[in-house]
């Protein structure tokens, strides 16, 4: 019965029926570097990392496409067609935690990630050198980055620093340790040390602080105010010596009507 309607059909409406029918998912599936599913790349500061995608189950040719984050990574022409390789070298630690995706070009929902796990020693940075005035507050920021995650300490002329209750103060992010120091005085001249510990290394950084002498603060209002009064000073005396020129020159204007003939 089948049959009798298959033969029965144009060759055009048996093209119909043929697009007309559920189309169904591809079957390929995705590898990278031989796993099916996403997952995390342990890796280090400083080496290399290839990451291959691979198209399993594959009826004809699949163009691949790679991305980092939400950029598309360029590819050469022979190395998108059912196989495609990118690598990572050197590893800093800008690409710690950075996702790469491997997509079916055909179809991007088939898709597999790897995240960027990078093992690498503590890095500090910050100004290390600062001046502040005497009485004035100062924040020494010492910068940090490190996986994992580094033990942090303050030490002042390579001693533990003893904290002042009220004026030294502690604080601390993933990615920061800053000392902050209120009513800066002249004792606390010296070089402060950020010393970061992991299970790789240890790093420290100096920050050097100059407390300099506070510079007297010269009193505007009394300074304003005088120059108001000499001011006024000068604008009565200008005043007061126009009138008398103005009364003389009317005197000598009497006394040459009453001799005019």
């Amino acid at each position: 019965m089948v049959r009798k309607i298959i033969r029965s059909l144009t060759a055009s409406q048996l093209l119909l029926l043929v697009l007309s029918l559920p189309q169904g998912r591809t079957s390929s599936v995705l590898t990278v570097n031989g796993r099916t599913e996403d997952y995390i790349l342990d890796t280090y500061y400083g080496i290399q990392a290839s990451l291959e995608c691979a198209v399993q189950n594959h009826t004809r040719d699949e163009e691949l496409l790679w991305y980092r984050e939400a950029g598309r990574v360029d590819l050469k022409n022979g190395n998108k067609i059912n196989t495609s390789s990118v690598c990572v070298s050197p590893i800093n630690e800008s690409d710690n935690g950075v996702s790469f995706t491997c997509k079916l070009q055909r179809d991007q929902t088939v898709s597999i990630t790897v995240v960027l796990n990078v093992t690498f020693p503590p890095l500090l940075s910050g100004n290390g050198f600062q001046t502040v005035e005497e009485g004035s507050d100062v924040r020494l920021v010492c910068n940090v980055k490190s996986n994992p995650q580094a033990q942090m300490l303050w030490y002042r002329n390579n001693s533990a620093l003893v904290l002042e209750k009220g004026r030294h103060q502690i604080q601390q992010t993933r990615e920061s340790f800053q000392l902050s120091i209120t009513r800066v005085k002249k004792s606390d001249n010296g070089t402060y040390n950020c010393i970061a510990s992991s299970s790789l290394k240890t790093e420290t950084m100096d920050f050097h602080l100059v407390v300099k002498d506070k510079v007297p603060v010269m009193p505007i209002e009394p300074i304003i105010a005088a120059c108001v009064v000499v001011f006024l000073t000068l604008a009565f005396a200008l005043l007061s010596r126009r009138e008398r020129i103005m009364k003389l020159c009317v005197k000598e204007s009497g006394r040459n009507s009453e001799t005019a003939l």
